[in-house]
């Protein structure tokens, strides 16, 4: 199935609690690795998705500007969090807390990037879904990319600056774990 012959659903998808998503990808972010639970969630085969992008499986919910402001993180060689809405080969959707990482060779040199997905917590789910609405607009009413970018992270700047925490503080702040402790 062409990447572009899928269209979000409304149906959301989800996966056991003590299952982790896993895949690897090189620097350019094109997959070199994909867990069993990664290609049974996405509904994928392995050779559906090695050598293709990881966006392969991003939803159109997402802002972009979160994602640039996770590959500022990796490329800067720091670890991130991350809710993440995802869309599978079928168009439904599932909700990951991404936890990436850069991978080193035994040299120290970056050569590819690590991540791991866990079940969310949901009331953070709601929350990063709201936020993620509020920011999508933003870079929808944009004049173009570029524009849509600058706008969309901005606006997720200016969210860090009020709560004064960094991104993955903030995105462990969206939990209700965090409120309980």
């Amino acid at each position: 199935m062409a990447r572009s012959a899928v269209h979000p659903t409304s149906r959301e998808v989800f996966f056991d609690s003590n299952d982790v998503i896993v895949s690897k990808t090189d620097l350019t972010g094109k997959l070199t690795y994909a867990n069993d639970v990664f290609l049974a969630i996405a509904g994928y085969e392995e050779e559906d998705v090695l050598g293709e992008q990881h966006n392969l499986i991003r939803h159109p919910d997402m802002p972009r500007s979160v994602f640039a402001l996770m590959w500022e993180k990796l490329k800067a060689g720091e670890e991130v969090f991350a809710y993440v809405k995802n869309m599978t080969r079928t168009g439904d959707h599932y909700w990951v807390l991404a936890h990436v990482t850069p991978s080193a060779d035994i040299g120290g040199q970056v050569v590819g990037y690590h991540s791991n997905r866990r079940v969310p917590d949901r009331a953070a789910v709601a929350r990063a879904e709201a936020l993620y609405a509020e920011i999508l607009r933003t870079e929808k009413a944009a004049a173009g990319p570029r524009e849509a970018l600058a706008a969309g992270r901005a606006m997720l700047d200016e969210q860090l600056v009020r709560t004064g925490l960094s991104f993955n503080a903030f995105v462990f702040s969206l939990s209700d774990l965090a409120e309980a402790a």
